[in-house]
């Protein structure tokens, strides 16, 4: 699968160690930064994984910063996404099979490299259910 993974300077680590496993798993990995640990801001790293997201280029996206809120929010300005913020794989598992949820966002300093590993495996196995759930999912990329 082709996988896009952006972050902050605070998830910065977390990014890299997810980046590897995913490429050792068999994913192409879009890495869209920072390369360095010198301060960013995260808007900047979202709008540009929303972006490749909505073009598709990649089939899904992995936002990361210190809480994961701050990237999510931007990541959801565009209409094209829908980025969920989770912390275990409950809610990996709901945000795609009842959101279609196509980018995954986390907290680097909310939740450690095993869980965030755990919300991504679910996240890439799990299939949009669809029916009841994609009237829902049409007015969330059509805003009125």
């Amino acid at each position: 699968m082709k996988i896009a993974i952006a972050s902050d300077h605070a998830a910065l680590d977390l990014k890299a160690d997810l980046r590897e496993w995913l490429i050792e798993l068999g994913h192409e990995v879009a890495d869209l930064g920072p390369d360095t640990a010198e301060s960013v801001d995260y808007p900047d790293f979202g709008y540009l994984l929303a972006g490749v997201v909505a073009e598709g280029t990649v089939e899904r996206g992995i936002a990361l910063c210190g809480s994961g809120i701050g990237i999510s929010m931007a990541v959801n300005r565009n209409a094209a996404v829908r980025c969920a913020l989770v912390s275990e794989p409950v809610s990996a598992r709901l945000c795609r099979e009842h959101n279609d949820a196509n980018v995954i966002a986390m907290g680097a300093r909310l939740i450690g490299p095993d869980m965030a590993k755990a919300c991504i495996e679910t996240f890439l196995q799990t299939e949009f259910e669809g029916g009841r759930h994609q009237r829902r999912i049409d007015k969330l990329s059509n805003p009125s």
